[in-house]
């Protein structure tokens, strides 16, 4: 018999630590397995499921949780607006991006936290080599991914950290509600022309699409990484776009799925999985 992660299944004790994933749809997530490959690892006594949430009955079905015994969730799409409406303690992570994507309970207590732009930055420097401390970073797409990862990247005092988007304004906006944590350059996608980047992000939608990015010539520095938030999706348009360009290091966004269910998963239990083993499991080629 095996489990939703794939994984043997074996008896649940009564002292069995119950956590779940929180989206809609959710048949496809990757966070059991994750977590269950995490739980095997450090030995840790716990139960992890997929739940899909009602569309209209999110904080129902984490009451619901809660009340069966449930001591923390993974919270993706659709769902983080609403997991930040719930919280009753938000975390900086939380409160900064107005998102969240992982919730532990403790009595009355929601606590929240968003461990995707943690995840990134850790994937980027530990898995990938490359440090962000004097870099050009650039970040495409101005939504609640690039909220999430602006306060994280900017912690490693890069160069410059961009925000460009198809939308100016919405950029803009972000350079105004970060203010007070760092300094942020924003506009247009055109405004970019002349300028070069050690680091370019891709965190709007085009990875689940056709669209190609409207970045000029010569956005990507000599060495530069391209890296697509999608996973499992082979070649988006922004990856084939970098490699058009020259870019050799084109990654998707597998290391920070792996790298944030790590932070949520030491924040639940007090222990740090390797999170290596589960990457290389995970990584499909990019073709």
């Amino acid at each position: 018999m095996r489990d939703n992660a794939g994984l043997p299944a074996k008896p649940l004790s009564p002292m069995t630590d119950r956590y779940a994933v929180i989206g809609n749809p959710i048949a496809h997530s990757k966070s059991p397995l994750i977590h269950g490959l995490f739980a095997q690892a450090t030995g840790q006594d716990l139960e992890y499921t997929a739940i899909e949430g009602p569309l209209d009955g999110f904080a129902d079905a984490v009451r619901a949780f809660i009340a069966a015994g449930g001591r923390g969730m993974n919270v993706t799409l659709p769902f983080k607006l609403q997991a930040f409406e719930i919280a009753t303690d938000p975390m900086e992570s939380a409160r900064l991006a107005g998102a969240v994507n992982a919730l532990k309970f403790e009595g009355d207590r929601v606590l929240a936290q968003n461990f995707d732009g943690l995840g990134l930055v850790n994937d980027i420097q530990r898995n990938l080599g490359m440090p962000l401390k004097g870099k050009r970073v650039l970040i495409c797409g101005a939504g609640g991914a690039t909220r999430g990862a602006i306060l994280p990247i900017a912690q490693q005092n890069p160069a410059l950290l961009a925000v460009a988007n198809r939308s100016a304004d919405k950029a803009h906006q972000l350079r105004t509600d970060f203010a007070a944590h760092t300094t942020l350059q924003t506009g247009g996608y055109a405004e970019l022309a002349g300028e070069r980047f050690d680091v370019v992000i891709n965190a709007t939608s085009t990875g689940l699409s056709q669209d190609a990015l409207p970045l000029p010539e010569g956005v990507f520095a000599p060495g530069a990484l391209a890296y697509e938030l999608v996973y499992g999706k082979g070649l988006t348009p922004f990856l084939k776009q970098a490699r058009a360009a020259g870019v050799a290091q084109l990654v998707d966004g597998v290391g920070m799925l792996v790298e944030q269910a790590a932070e949520a998963f030491e924040w639940w239990r007090g222990v740090r999985p390797d999170t290596r083993p589960v990457i290389q499991r995970l990584t499909v080629p990019l073709v």
